[in-house]
Order: structure tokens, then sequence, then C-alpha cells
């Protein structure tokens, strides 16, 4: 199974690895499909706005949705969600090198979101990279049988376990 996550220890640094990757790996040639999130803060006393970049080329969807200052529950809009998902479906349909999840998150966790696209992805034998959280880490590595490789979120490390996980394709 090419099925690996990383797990940035700082608040979106996962999200700035797997963003800057996926630069690299695109300006390289690769055909990629999935999401890499872009968080963009507000201001100190605010949640940052979530938006994903659907790979390769966009649209940008807002995930996130304003519940208020005060609120607590989960700011993830589901709807946004699944239109994301819907479209790396199809870009995964049309050929791809590489399937980037930005998170595994609750949704995944839970059964929803990007989880039967990974599934998907690892039917047709395309590496599947997936940001990880804490929350849900162990949910993502037992959703995969307990074979996802743990990988640093250093960009060689990362683009060292693609280059291992594609043979038809130079990414040095």
């Amino acid at each position: 199974m090419k099925v690996a996550y990383t797990l940035a220890p700082g608040r979106g640094e996962t999200n700035l690895v797997l963003g800057a990757l996926s630069k690299t790996l695109a300006d390289k040639g690769l055909h990629l499909c999935g999401t890499v999130q872009i968080d963009t803060e507000i201001d100190a006393a605010h949640k940052c706005d979530m938006d994903v970049k659907v790979l390769p080329d966009g649209p940008m969807i807002r995930i996130s949705q304003s519940l208020g200052r005060n609120s607590r529950g989960c700011r993830l809009n589901p709807d946004a969600l699944e239109q994301a998902v819907a479209l790396t479906e199809t870009a995964l349909d049309h050929g791809a090198d590489l399937l980037i999840v930005n998170k595994f998150g609750k949704h995944e966790a839970d059964g929803r979101g990007f989880r039967d696209t990974i599934g998907r992805a690892l039917e047709l034998n395309v590496p599947v990279l997936v940001g990880a959280n804490k929350l849900n880490v162990d949910a993502l590595v037992s959703f995969c049988g307990g074979l996802a490789q743990a990988i640093p979120a250093e960009h060689d490390a990362l683009l060292e376990w693609v280059q291992s996980n594609l043979s038809n394709v130079n990414v040095a």
C-alpha cells in the first residue's frame, strides 16, 4: 500500500509543508489531485479562515464557516468539503500520479470526507500522501490497516517518499 502521512508540530505547519511540496511536484510535471489548505489569519482574536486549493489548478474553496466569536463548535463547512471531495474524485478518475489530502480530520475519522477517495486512489495504485493531526492520526493509521508510513514534515523527506513510490517519474 502506497500511503503515507505527515504531521508537523505547529499550528498550520503541515498545510505549509504540503503546499510547498505540491508546488515543487507540479513544477516537475507531476499530475496531482487532492487538496492543500491555505489558512488566512484574520486577527489574533479570531480563528483563521480555512480554504483549500483543489489540485492541480483550483478552484479555491472556503471550507470554514464563521460561527461567531464565542462559538466552540466545529467550524468546518461540510458542504464545501464535499465539493472539494467531488472535484478531487473527478480529477483522480482522469488520471493522477499522486493524491494529496490536506488533512485526515474528524469527517474522515467518522467515515466521510476524503476517506472513500483515499481508498479509490489506492485501488488505482495511486500513491496517497495525507496531512494528519494529533486528534485523528490513530484513526488514519487504523483506516490504513496499520500500513500508512509516517514521514517527517520536511520537504526533502516527503519528496524522497514520493520518488520512492513513483518509479516512472524523477522528482529529485
